[in-house]
């Protein structure tokens, strides 16, 4: 992952339980069933730390995670908030700063398990066919989770949803530095060069699913979401600021409930 697409601390923090609750615990434990102890983690543009902290109670033990992140702040906010592996005990965490745009196999080295989590969805084409490359050719099982696949649904719906969802998936898939995203593409993307490459896969739709109790992630989800439409399409500047307050009208009311699609992806060798 490239510099030219920031992530704060404060808003990884933030959707952390949301993440949470969301990722496929179907998969990760199918995941869990491929591995023997002890294992080698290779987590990839690992942020925070959050993938770890959630996955590592479910697999066994003894546990390294290498975290990978272009940014040394947020890594060494995820080192300093250690995990538990599935027996209670601390895992042991490693820390590689990197852009992963050119991932080679041999950076995992020794894996037992490659997982990401919320990054597909912000890499370029090459940058995804960099990471399969690598975990193939390491015989690591993947498990990538949270790709964002475009699907936005709100209760009660709007007739204007439809052009700022429209809007924000075109910002995603917008050319960053000479870097043509994927955006909701990046998810389907991975599992057909996992399936071109003979891998076995399995598929699951994690949506976050927001409401009353979940106000300040929706508010800053809401924010984030217009915004980025209205930088795709300045024609929306105008109708977005009577839909941004009619929205948060409807969150300060406790009254909005939102889907955000997302995907999990298990992929292993055959």
């Amino acid at each position: 992952m490239s510099v030219v697409i920031p992530v704060s601390a404060e808003w990884l923090t933030l959707r952390e339980d949301v993440d949470a609750r969301s990722r496929s615990r179907a998969l990760a434990l199918r995941a869990a069933e491929m591995v023997r102890a002890p294992l080698t983690v290779h987590d990839l543009g690992s942020g925070t730390g959050s993938m770890m902290r959630w996955l590592a109670p479910l697999l066994p033990g003894p546990q390294t995670w290498v975290l990978h992140d272009w940014n040394r702040a947020l890594l060494e906010q995820a080192a300093a908030q250690p995990a538990r592996d599935g027996e209670g005990v601390l895992v042991s965490v490693r820390t590689n700063v990197d852009g992963l745009g050119r991932l080679r196999a041999s950076a995992l080295a020794g894996a037992s398990l490659v997982t990401t989590s919320a990054l597909l969805d912000v890499l370029a084409r090459e940058e995804i066919e960099a990471m399969v490359r690598a975990c193939v050719e390491a015989g690591a099982p993947a498990l990538f989770g949270l790709s964002v696949t475009g699907g936005v649904e709100f209760e009660p719906a709007d007739a204007r949803d439809h052009a700022f969802q429209t809007a924000f998936n075109d910002h995603q898939r917008r050319s960053v530095h000479g870097r043509r995203l994927l955006g909701p593409d990046a998810a389907g993307v991975a599992t057909d060069l996992f399936g071109t490459a003979g891998w076995s896969l399995r598929v699951a739709e994690t949506p976050w699913v927001l409401d009353s109790e979940d106000r300040e992630l929706v508010e800053e989800w809401m924010r984030g979401w217009v915004a980025a439409a209205v930088e795709q399409r300045p024609s929306l500047r105008k109708p977005a600021a009577e839909y941004a307050a009619m929205r948060a009208a409807r969150i300060a009311r406790g009254g909005l409930r939102v889907l955000v699609h997302h995907q999990d992806l298990l992929a292993w060798p055959p």
